[in-house]
């Protein structure tokens, strides 16, 4: 069987064999994160906003162990005891180091037993006519997701560490001189939001449902350090009324006055990047900016940041046809010649990069690079269902966290697509966060 509009296979031994490729991936980047700096780096707290590498290690493996192993396969558990110790929701990241961690060789034993086990489940578990939890494979994605989530935060950890170097990887290809429109008209009128379809899609994403919006201006590209920089040059960081009140009182109590990393040194602008220091590149999407920054940049340019459905029209609707895509580009899954994810790069490629990854519209870098902040707060669809637990998502509902779409290059293809949906407190600018600018049509 396959898939009419791409051609992929997507029958139960397509979907196994995808499962197992995602699994493997994701166990190889963990490897590479936890295998590039010593037992002391593992252990220690880079900061408090991070879990210890080590704690995300032995998570890992036991949340794995506790969805495959016991909830699909319905075996015995193996550590039982560890449990709680790497139960996200009972300790927080803060109070991680004190608790009684597995040591950086045991984590990796535990890690890898589990992984053994859960790869003899994945050949023997029915993909069709069973549980909704296996229908698809969508435990064995759910899990490969997951772990790709946690070697994100953990490259994170990589970045807020100091020290020496310990990560490396290529630059992106430079790009071309960007010649296009600096911002695209997107039409008003209905489009499919969410759905209802894609095997491996979590509970917030779904169910398909159509929404109908007013026409508005996009950005074409990112917001850049260069564009940036000239924000805070003309005293963007000094200037109340471009602040969210909220925003504003923070920046000033916490002295904020440059995105996280920038630092000012003889009139120019350097950034810290992995151990790095290095001129902050004029050309690449701005990078570990907040939400109120981004908002405050925007009400300085007098534009907005655009609504989440704005973000999902612009990368999914086809006008032509009114049929929502799997991305930009159409359903295939991301190549990379369409974007910049799966840290193959420790950075974002310069923007105007990846012209075949650009929308039906023209925008470009919609997916990869930056994970780009939306003006929405994170609730759920009309319809929702919490599935297969409500602590992925139903407890994070409401005003407190606003919604980033589109992935960064820290995320894997797995755990990206036109749908995919992240939220976090407007404060937060550790994560490989940047944004694009809307206004009324």
């Amino acid at each position: 069987m396959t898939d009419p509009t791409t051609g992929t296979p997507t029958g139960p031994e397509a979907l196994r064999e995808q499962a197992l490729q995602a699994l493997l991936r994701a166990r190889d980047r963990t490897s590479l994160l936890t295998d590039s700096v010593d037992e002391h780096d593992l252990m220690a707290q880079h900061s408090p906003l991070m879990s210890p590498l080590v704690w995300d290690l032995a998570h890992i493996g036991n949340q794995e162990e506790q969805w495959l192993l016991r909830t699909v396969a319905g075996r015995e558990a193996m550590r039982p005891e560890i449990d709680s110790i790497y139960d996200a929701f009972e300790h927080p990241r803060s109070e991680r180091p004190t608790l009684p961690l597995l040591a950086p060789a045991e984590a990796r034993r535990y890690a890898a037993e589990v992984r053994g086990r859960a790869l003899d489940v994945l050949e023997g578990t029915a993909f069709a006519g069973g549980r909704p939890l296996t229908e698809a494979g969508f435990a064995f994605g759910m899990i490969a997701q997951h772990e790709q989530q946690h070697d994100e935060t953990m490259l994170i950890t990589h970045q807020l560490r100091t020290g020496p170097q310990a990560l490396t990887a290529p630059d992106p290809a430079p790009a071309p001189p960007y010649n296009g429109p600096a911002e695209v008209l997107v039409p008003g009128g209905p489009f499919t939001m969410g759905t209802s379809t894609e095997p491996w899609a979590l509970d917030n994403e779904r169910p398909a449902h159509r929404r109908s919006l007013e026409p508005y201006w996009l950005d074409t590209l990112p917001v850049t350090n260069a564009a940036y920089q000239e924000f805070v040059a003309d005293g963007g960081y000094d200037q109340e009324r471009w602040w969210d009140p909220a925003g504003w009182d923070h920046i000033r109590r916490h002295g904020i006055f440059a995105p996280q990393f920038w630092r000012e040194e003889a009139g120019q602008w350097l950034r810290r990047r992995f151990g790095v220091t290095e001129v902050v590149p004029p050309g690449e999407p701005v990078l570990h900016v907040s939400w109120y920054e981004a908002d405050a940049y925007a009400r300085w340019a007098g534009r907005r940041l655009p609504t989440e459905a704005e973000w999902e029209k612009a990368a999914r609707h086809d006008q032509d046809t009114d049929r929502s895509r799997r991305y930009p580009w159409g359903d295939a899954d991301p190549g990379p010649e369409h974007a910049n994810l799966g840290q193959r790069h420790l950075r974002p490629a310069p923007a105007g990069s990846y012209p075949a990854g650009e929308s039906p519209l023209g925008i470009r870098q919609l997916i990869g690079d930056v994970w780009e902040w939306t003006a929405s707060d994170f609730l759920p669809y009309p319809g929702f269902t919490a599935f297969p637990y409500k602590e992925y998502s139903e407890v994070f509902f409401g005003p407190e966290h606003k919604v980033l779409r589109g992935g960064s290059f820290a995320v894997d293809q797995v755990a990206c697509r036109g749908t995919f949906r992240n939220w976090d407190y407007p404060i937060r600018r550790q994560i490989f966060c940047g944004f694009r600018t809307a206004r009324d049509a």
